[in-house]
């Protein structure tokens, strides 16, 4: 009897440490541009980018870039969703009306905005608390670097990978990921 419990036990824990749960983009919900809740899991089956984005800063003109890769690739497979966000130099100064016109009227951008956010830091947003956090997705520790950051999710909503603001939204490791 004591071997059984013993056994039962062992088999428990051991249980336990190997099916962690671990969160998808599906457990999240943002607030929009326009102020509307959006639920992530409503994007089950695309593959989704996510990036911190910033009107005033020297990636700022990668917003046709991902334009263009939103029209070419855009649909039911995949999307697109920008956050902005003010944490790197104060490059995202503007309201959300004042970001989705400037995005607009200058590049363009017709992919889902989401409302402004933090992207890092104390009031960092849950959705990119789970990006950066392998406790949370299962995959890896990462750090915002700058704005423009992209991180990649597949289409069962787990975190896949990222990239750093410096590279292309029309790079090969991105458009690659898209196609495959």
């Amino acid at each position: 009897m004591k071997r059984s419990v013993l056994i039962f036990l062992l088999l428990g824990v051991s249980g336990f440490i190997f099916s962690q749960n671990y969160k998808t983009l599906y457990d999240f919900k943002a607030k929009t541009i326009d102020g509307d809740v959006f639920d992530f899991s409503s994007l089950k089956g695309k593959k989704v980018l996510i990036v911190n984005t910033a009107s005033k800063c020297g990636f700022t003109p990668q917003y046709a870039k991902l334009e263009e890769l939103y029209k070419k690739y855009g649909g039911d497979k995949f999307t697109i969703i920008g956050f902005p966000a003010n944490d790197f130099l104060k490059q995202e100064p503007g309201t959300n009306d004042e970001i989705k016109q400037f995005c607009q009227a200058n590049y363009g951008v017709t992919f889902p905005m989401m409302a402004k956010i933090s992207v890092k830091g104390d009031d960092i947003h849950p959705i990119y608390k789970w990006l950066t956090s392998k406790e949370e997705n299962g995959v890896k520790d990462s750090k915002v670097k700058w704005n423009f950051q992209k991180y990649m999710v597949d289409e069962n909503g787990m975190l896949v990978d990222f990239v750093l603001p410096n590279v292309s939204p029309l790079s090969d490791v991105i458009v690659n990921w898209i196609k495959n």
